[in-house]
Formats: C-alpha cells, structure tokens, sequence
C-alpha cells in the first residue's frame, strides 16, 4: 500500500522533501502492518526507505507522531473513498456489499492492522492514545452520519423503523461490531470467520428489504 498522495507535490514544499517523507512513510507503514508497533525501529525504517535515519527525527520528531502521520495518509485516502461511496448513487444495500469489499482490501493491504496496533499500543501510552483516539473516532463519526442518512431517507420513504432503533443505536451495533471482527480476522479466529460473514449477510438481506420497501413506496405502492 503506498501513502503517496494524487496531488503531487505539496504547495510550498521542495519536491525532494515532499519524496523524502513519503518514502519514509511507506516504509513505517509496511513495518507497522508486518511486525507491528512494539518492534518498529526507526533505523530499519530508515534502511527501508533509503535515508539517513537522522532524518526521521527532523522530519517527524518522535517515533509516535510518526505513526501518527501515517495513520493521517491513510485515513485522509480510506475516509474519502469510503465518503464518496455513501454519497454516491445506489441503495444501501449495495454501499453496505461495497463497505465489505472495501473492508477485504483494508484488511489485505495492511492497514486494518496498522489501526489495530496503534489502538493495543494506546493502553499503556498516554500521549500516543491522545492522538490516535480523534482518528478512531473519525471512523465511528462516518458511520453515525451515514447511518443517520439511512434512517432519514426511510422515515421520508415512509418507513418508520420501531422507537429503540435510533440511528445512534444502530449505528453503535455496526461500529463496535467491526471493530470486534477486526480483531478477531486479525487473531485468526477461523471459528468466527463463518459467524461474522453470516452477520454481515443478514444485514445485507435486510439492507435489500428496507431498500425494495423504500422503492416501492417511491413508486406510491
């Protein structure tokens, strides 16, 4: 997965510098997804990227604002990929198949396990957690949103779902329900691999409900 930004070189910036700190920000990033934070050494990083490992630290100070950017690049590419999609065309059924294979290419590439470090390192680093919280919970807000759009475009459909199903609620259910099957993908519970893929199914049938219940309801039937 590279961290390489589509825009080119920043604005102010010597391309140079700009090269420098995406080299240096791939190679942590590969680090983090193959051995983790607990074994992350600034100069194998350095060797990684090919720069002198002096430069991490002009570049990034500490080794957790380190990971920190890299958790930026790629939440800044993953948030807007994943806001596109919900504000794109279609029924949530479809955006709720096309979150799971997004989630399949996250898990693959490396930085579901990137996240799931930095959140195991944030227990017992006070100044890491600081930072690495607002970025967890920007996830947890994209859900809440979306989640709040869905239930707005059912209730105006003339779908009302039972008073205990708020959009908070549900959209807690989702959020910490992936986060666990994160961790267990990450562990290897096979056990459970069947379970949560079964879960995510019956979600899915019931998006296709709600959504063939909202269109028929377009069309006055």
């Amino acid at each position: 997965m590279s961290l390489r930004s589509s825009d080119g070189v920043q604005p102010g910036k010597d391309a140079s510098v700009v090269d420098t700190r995406e080299k240096i920000l791939d190679a942590t990033f590969r680090r983090l997804a193959s051995e983790g934070y607990a074994a992350l050494s600034v100069r194998q990083i350095a060797k990684d990227a090919g720069v002198n490992h002096a430069l991490i630290n002009y570049h990034f100070g500490t080794k957790d604002q380190l990971v920190i950017e890299v958790l930026d690049a790629a939440n800044r590419r993953l948030l807007a990929r994943q806001g596109s999609m919900y504000a794109g065309p279609g029924g949530y059924a479809r955006k709720w198949a096309e979150a799971r294979r997004f989630y399949d290419s996250d898990l693959s590439s490396g930085f579901v396990r990137v996240q799931a470090e930095l959140w195991a390192a944030s227990f017992s680093n006070a100044d890491l957690r600081k930072k690495f919280l607002p970025r967890l919970l920007a996830w947890k807000q994209l859900v809440r949103d979306v989640v709040g759009e869905a239930v707005a475009a059912l209730e105006s459909s003339g779908v009302t779902l039972p008073a205990p199903f708020t959009a908070d609620v549900i959209a807690c259910w989702i959020s910490e329900f992936w986060l666990g099957m994160e961790f267990a993908d990450l562990l290897g519970v096979k056990q459970e691999r069947a379970q949560h893929r079964a879960a995510l199914d019956a979600v899915q049938a019931l998006l296709e409900s709600l959504d063939a219940r909202a269109a028929g309801q377009g069309d006055g039937r």
